[in-house]
């Protein structure tokens, strides 16, 4: 059988119906609050976006580089933080019987560091994947080749996140702590469906960016006519609501697509507590 788009956009859009309160909630501590604070207090992080406007790749890279390099630490935290996050709102959009928010997130907790190791070994496959790529196309020496290296390897990291994108669900909901075995559940539940998933991740994306856009240039101008301190202020307000809405829509599109992959292996589209 295959994977329905249509079916995985409607139970999207059922969780999120159903648990939007909670969501938002959760999502405001963990992801709206810390993101608009970072960005407010961190002018570097303007900087940062002022070189992704640019359109320069190197100018960019190293705009990320600088940025990581004196703040590593905050982003670590930043990272623990949205982690728990992230897998109490999969713990409550998905566990049966449905636990509370407390007990939500007590599963992020206990599950965070499962779900950075896991995170680190994906990045680490798809780092080895792209650099053999473009190294065998490089010793070549022919320019051809090391681009067509590249572009393999660009889809190579595209199907790789494809098919590792259902470990965070299978930690949160199905309770795997080992992070390797929950990167070998979402290989084996996405096998003959990953382009088909991919296709519908990335019309999402692409819906996402357009909206997010257009939405970020109207409030951003309106808070630049009031100055540059509401600019700044609007900025951080702007970026971490838009990151707020993305993660809930994304659990809820992870959530569903969990499901519905489950009910194509023929398990339990029922979990239990994890």
């Amino acid at each position: 059988m295959k994977f329905d788009l249509d079916t995985a956009w409607k139970d999207t859009m059922g969780l999120l119906t159903r648990n939007l309160g909670l969501l938002a909630v959760v999502a405001g501590v963990f992801f709206f609050l810390p993101y608009a604070g970072i960005t407010i207090a961190m002018p570097e992080m303007g900087e940062l976006e002022q070189a992704s406007a640019s359109g320069d790749f190197e100018v960019m890279m190293a705009a990320v580089s600088d940025l990581y390099l004196q703040h590593w630490w905050v982003f670590l935290i930043l990272a623990i933080n949205q982690g728990i996050g992230l897998l109490a709102m999969l713990a409550l959009v998905r566990q049966r019987p449905s636990p509370t928010v407390g007990e939500a997130l007590g599963t992020g907790a206990r599950s965070v560091l499962s779900y950075i190791a896991a995170q680190l070994l994906q990045t680490a496959l798809i780092v080895f994947a792209v650099t053999v790529l473009i190294t065998v196309g490089a010793l070549t020496g022919l320019q051809a080749l090391a681009a067509l290296g590249g572009v393999i390897g660009f889809v190579a990291t595209c199907y790789i996140f494809t098919k590792l994108s259902l470990a965070a669900p299978v930690i949160a909901i199905d309770g795997e702590r080992n992070p390797v075995r929950a990167l070998a559940r979402s290989w084996t539940l996405t096998k003959g469906n990953s382009i088909r998933l991919f296709f519908f991740y990335l019309l999402l994306l692409v819906a996402f960016i357009i909206v997010s856009t257009v939405i970020s240039l109207v409030l951003g101008l309106v808070f630049a006519l009031a100055g540059e301190q509401a600019a700044l202020f609007g900025q951080g307000i702007v970026s971490g609501l838009t990151n707020a809405v993305m993660i809930v829509v994304a659990i809820c599109v992870l959530a569903a697509v969990h499901t519905q992959f489950m009910r194509l292996a023929g398990g339990p589209t029922e979990p239990t507590d994890a």
